[in-house]
């Protein structure tokens, strides 16, 4: 039986609203989404992403999709590795995070190094096996049918070919689980308030960490999607997780 609900959230909505309202949250956050990720992590964002690249083990001459990308740091580290020789695609839903994304490569004279695309992770408008690497980094917890652009993450993939997927996860630990929650419901949203001016956007965002799988059900996915070898990292006690997986 189709689903006609899915989660925004906390809150249950159609299926067919969900794309419109997380639009809404990114269009109201682009502007100030990395000033946002700093306060937010006290700068460990950086390291995440850091960690994701290196996992990805992307070589010179690669050819790799930033999904999700947003504002492009994932592209901008990816874009070192494969060098010249190599192709970026920096692709998003969001037309304001492309943009910005775009307007900050441009200002580091990289914009014609990269190419763009605005893309839903569930249907991607790729020809097969054409990405050595797809990376989706805080993401997927916003799509609304994870298990349509798992397989469709894996149908671009050339033959071993990875995925890596960095999310916010669920903590491993009770002490951790405990702060994490306090700091998500009651400090982060007061955070979105003084400096994005979106108190409510930014609850979405705690909420919709807290929808996510946890990371034996994200891997399950992974593998009932067609990826092998699937693996996970947990960082910073599993606030954040790596996951990865190779199609064969």
């Amino acid at each position: 039986m189709t689903k006609t609900t899915t989660h925004f959230g906390f809150k249950e909505v159609p299926v067919n609203e969900k794309v419109k309202l997380v639009r809404g949250v990114f269009d109201s956050v682009a502007g100030q989404y990395d000033l946002m990720n700093d306060l937010m992590s006290l700068g460990i964002h950086r390291i995440w992403k850091r960690v994701a690249v290196q996992l990805s083990q992307v070589r010179m001459g690669q050819c790799v999709l930033d999904l999700a990308g947003g504002t492009g740091d994932l592209t901008l580290l990816f874009e070192q590795k494969v060098g010249l020789s190599g192709q970026v695609v920096l692709a998003d839903i969001n037309s304001e995070m492309l943009r910005t994304g775009r307007d900050r490569l441009i200002d580091k004279g990289l914009s014609n190094r990269v190419n763009f695309a605005q893309v839903n992770a569930e249907c991607l408008p790729f020809a097969d096996s054409t990405f050595d690497c797809v990376c989706i980094a805080f993401g997927l917890r916003n799509v609304t049918n994870k298990e349509a652009a798992l397989q469709s993450m894996y149908r671009v993939l050339k033959p071993g070919g990875r995925l890596i997927i960095l999310e916010f996860s669920h903590p491993i630990d009770g002490l951790t689980e405990k702060v994490y929650n306090f700091y998500s419901f009651n400090i982060l949203p007061k955070i979105g308030k003084f400096v994005a001016k979106d108190e409510e956007s930014y609850r979405y965002l705690a909420e919709s960490i807290r929808m996510h799988p946890k990371q034996s059900e994200l891997k399950t996915m992974m593998e009932q999607a067609g990826f092998e070898l699937c693996e996970f990292y947990n960082l910073t006690q599993g606030i954040v997780a790596v996951h990865k997986g190779y199609k064969i």
